[in-house]
């Protein structure tokens, strides 16, 4: 993984450009919610094969809360590495009746929860043949998955992620929690 960078525009745009991988954000960005940090995995031959976006704000049940999506090719690491797992994937959890969803294209794409540390909530799935990981923190920030979230890939807002509320990576982040 890449150091941790605070997030702006011109990080947006930079990694956009040598990303395979889309760089999810929910859209519209939640009320009160600022984008707090960009991750990544990749180097300069082959490019950023694992982006994630996180973004900070108010949790439903009280206090702060933080979302970090997470694409990632298969094998990578970075989604499992960010849920406090061992391994690369999400292992069997992906199977059987999913727990959640989130909108890409107006279409459902299906998450299951992935059991790991009880400080956080974590949900995978695919989307177009690559690793789509909702990690919340805490915990009961899951809840927010219980309504539809749509999200984009940050690359196609163009001027649009000129304009977001950009803020500070979360302190759990930022300790380079299990990675």
């Amino acid at each position: 993984m890449a150091p941790l960078v605070a997030p702006s525009a011109r990080l947006v745009r930079r990694l956009g450009e040598r990303s395979r991988v889309p760089m999810w954000l929910p859209w519209p960005l939640p009320h009160g919610w600022v984008v707090g940090a960009m991750v990544h995995a990749g180097d300069d031959a082959t490019g950023v094969r694992a982006a994630g976006v996180a973004i900070s704000g108010p949790n439903p049940l009280g206090g702060p809360a933080d979302l970090v999506l997470v694409s990632e090719e298969q094998g990578v690491g970075l989604g499992a590495g960010l849920a406090g797992l061992d391994g690369p994937d999400p292992g069997t959890a992906v199977q059987g009746e999913p727990s959640a969803k989130v909108l890409v294209h107006n279409r459902a794409v299906p998450l299951w929860f992935v059991d790991g540390p009880a400080d956080r909530a974590v949900y995978a799935g695919h989307w177009g043949g690559t690793w789509l990981w909702a990690v919340l923190s805490p915990s009961t920030a899951g809840v927010l998955l219980l309504e539809d979230v749509e999200v984009v890939d940050l690359r196609d807002l163009g001027h649009e992620a000129d304009l977001l509320p950009y803020g500070t990576p979360p302190p759990w982040l930022s300790r380079g929690y299990d990675l």
